[in-house]
């Protein structure tokens, strides 16, 4: 053979590895670092950040590719985003929280749907044992049943709109807090918990669409999130809760406010993804458990069997400092 053939034979074993580690390198990049994606056009950054732990079903693809080629140097480069996953999200899948007993439970349950009804959430919200509750998209016309459905183990209530705060504890300083829309997003009370004196959020940001013609539209959400992230900086309160729906996961840059600022449970105490959205087979977390001058306990997502489109998160909290702080 001449020693041209030999050398195209040779950059032609050398391409399939090649081939697969091009992608596979940019996909450990867009793993590691999912910030440098830039968000135009259509907010593709967000969308990225969104989706980016079902970016680790690109690895077996890569591998059955290279196994396919008998390419030891593709099976090589195809590892490399896999252990860049591995990294990034197996810690979430460790057991979390300390173990320590919670001074009360908060729950956050986004009952829309065509089949809740107000008898049959209250009766799962009761049976979690939660403290304090936070409901979002409550029809309504719904309320006054929500209020007689619950009333009797949660005597104090706010609501506002679609939003609605039950607690077992007294309420005070209760506001309903206009983020811009068409419909207040958020409540906010204080609340005197075992744990001491806590600012309570129920939120509902604006809802988010994957469109043709705009891509991942996500300005109103990004707007409100700003808004609120600028109220909870501002409340004086030591100890804020934030439970709702943010329609958005907490790697997305457009939560980034909020996110710099609070804690997530379910980072600190939940094990697993925690996916909320949709109930029947969840594939994002976008609502959420937020915390400021509390530690988490447990986090988990519960089953839902009433029809919501979103599944429920109970989450134990105590006083940073201990059991009840001040």
């Amino acid at each position: 053979m001449s020693t041209s053939l030999r050398g195209a034979a040779a950059r032609g074993a050398r391409r399939p590895g090649l081939r697969i580690a091009v992608p596979a390198l940019l996909l450990a990049g867009l793993l590691a670092f999912p910030g440098l994606l830039p968000d135009t056009p259509g907010h593709l950054g967000s969308l990225a950040e969104t989706a980016l732990p079902w970016f680790g079903a690109v690895v077996p693809v890569l591998l059955g590719w290279a196994a396919l080629r008998r390419s030891v140097a593709g099976v090589a480069a195809a590892l490399v985003p896999g252990v860049v996953w591995a990294c990034v999200f197996l810690p979430g899948y460790l057991p979390g929280g300390d173990g320590a007993r919670a001074d009360f439970h908060v729950l956050t349950f986004n009952v829309g749907g065509d089949r809740t009804t107000p008898a049959e959430v209250a009766r799962q919200v009761i049976a979690t044992g939660a403290d304090v509750v936070a409901l979002e998209k409550v029809p309504a016309s719904a309320v006054p049943a929500y209020e007689r459905a619950l009333g009797a183990v949660y005597p104090h209530h706010v609501t506002a709109n679609t939003l609605g705060l039950w607690s077992r504890y007294p309420v005070r300083d209760t506001a309903s807090l206009n983020l811009g829309g068409a419909w207040p997003h958020a409540v906010r009370a204080l609340v005197g918990t075992p744990g001491g004196d806590t600012a309570v959020y129920a939120v509902r940001l604006p809802s988010v669409r994957v469109r043709a013609d705009a891509g991942f539209a996500i300005e109103a959400r990004d707007r409100s999130a700003a808004e609120l992230a600028g109220r909870v900086r501002a409340d004086p309160a030591a100890r804020v809760v934030l439970l709702g729906d943010l329609n958005g996961s907490l790697r997305d840059r457009g939560l980034a406010p909020l996110a710099r600022q609070l804690a997530a449970a379910q980072r600190e105490a939940g094990r697993g993804p925690g996916f909320t959205w949709p109930a029947a087979f969840p594939l994002v977390r976008i609502d959420h458990v937020l915390l400021r001058g509390l530690t988490a306990t447990a986090s988990t997502v519960l089953p839902d069997h009433l029809g919501s489109d979103h599944r429920p998160v109970l989450t134990g909290l105590r006083g940073a400092g201990g059991a009840g702080g001040t």
